[in-house]
């Protein structure tokens, strides 16, 4: 019975502890305000809902899709073009998915019919193969996975080595996290 409630207890500490430090991570970088300039690599495919907010049902930026945004360098990067064609292109996709995919009042935005309508649109304006818009927008997801989970590793470690948690507790925690079961996995 003890040995549930540690692990419970730190199952409950990692889940706080891991939603302080992504909303922490959150607010700085909501921090860094510039002006609005028209900079191609800042171009998201999807960073805001049709009503203006966020796309992500109020989750911070968390979940599946691409939670900041697509960047259009990485993009133009992955499929070998022009950034200022990407950008173009990409600002353009995003308009039309927002204007197909559309939702009511109340309702959340569907991210994967969102990310097909972008893909699909980006493709036809871009002259490339759609499969390879896909392909190259999954491997920026996976790659935008890989650093998320490689930070909430990181903080895992650190709070073993600080005897936060044991690494039982911690393995558990980034379990649940890989199965999307805590913010941050592939839920």
């Amino acid at each position: 019975m003890v040995n549930t409630k540690k692990i419970a207890l730190g199952a409950s500490a990692t889940a706080v502890a891991f939603g302080l430090s992504l909303g922490a991570s959150g607010l700085a970088s909501a921090t860094e305000t510039t002006t609005p300039t028209a900079t191609s690599s800042a171009t998201a495919v999807d960073a805001t809902a049709p009503d203006g907010g966020p796309s992500d049902g109020g989750r911070g930026g968390h979940g599946h899709g691409h939670r900041g945004g697509l960047d259009a360098a990485d993009l133009a990067t992955k499929l070998g073009l022009d950034e200022a064609t990407v950008s173009g292109a990409l600002e353009t996709a995003r308009d039309a998915a927002r204007d197909s995919v559309g939702t009511t009042e109340g309702e959340r935005l569907d991210h994967a019919a969102m990310e097909s309508a972008v893909v699909a649109s980006l493709a036809g304006t871009l002259g490339v193969d759609e499969a390879t818009v896909q392909a190259a927008v999954d491997e920026l997801e996976a790659e935008e996975q890989a650093a998320r989970s490689a930070a909430v590793q990181e903080k895992l470690d650190a709070a073993v080595a600080d005897g936060s948690l044991t690494q039982a507790e911690a393995d558990g925690a980034a379990k649940a996290v890989e199965l999307g079961l805590l913010g941050g996995g592939r839920g």
